[in-house]
């Protein structure tokens, strides 16, 4: 259980780090845009450069949401599993917290993914 929470905010720490630096890049993106300088050949690869970055954030945060959200049901639905084992007459209890455990788990997943589509289509 330990592990699982580690783990989870490993996630979360890398997911915000992923979001901070696709702002910057986005934000260097718009100030370059509002200065309206000389456009020039390298200004133009910046603005890729930066479709790039957002593409990759975004990529890498639902990437590792969907790693870290699978680890997590693997593991609980393995310790359900040995829960219903040792105490067959358990097994509603087990599942209903199961399945509670799932939920949230897959919750932070779906987080992750309108994080991603932020990064993608707002900054």
């Amino acid at each position: 259980m330990r592990q699982l929470k580690k783990m989870a905010i490993m996630l979360a720490a890398v997911i915000l780090l992923i979001g901070a630096v696709a702002s910057v890049s986005a934000l260097q993106a718009k100030a370059a845009d509002s200065a309206e300088a000389v456009v020039t050949a390298e200004a133009e690869g910046g603005a890729e450069n930066s479709t790039g970055m957002k593409a990759l954030a975004a990529s890498i945060a639902i990437g590792l949401a969907g790693i870290g959200g699978t680890i997590a049901m693997g593991m609980a639905i393995a310790k359900s599993n040995e829960g219903v084992a040792r105490q067959p007459e358990a097994a509603g209890k087990i599942q209903t917290q199961l399945m509670l455990g799932l939920v949230f788990i897959e919750t932070v997943v779906i987080y992750a993914l309108i994080v991603a589509i932020l990064i993608v289509f707002v900054l």
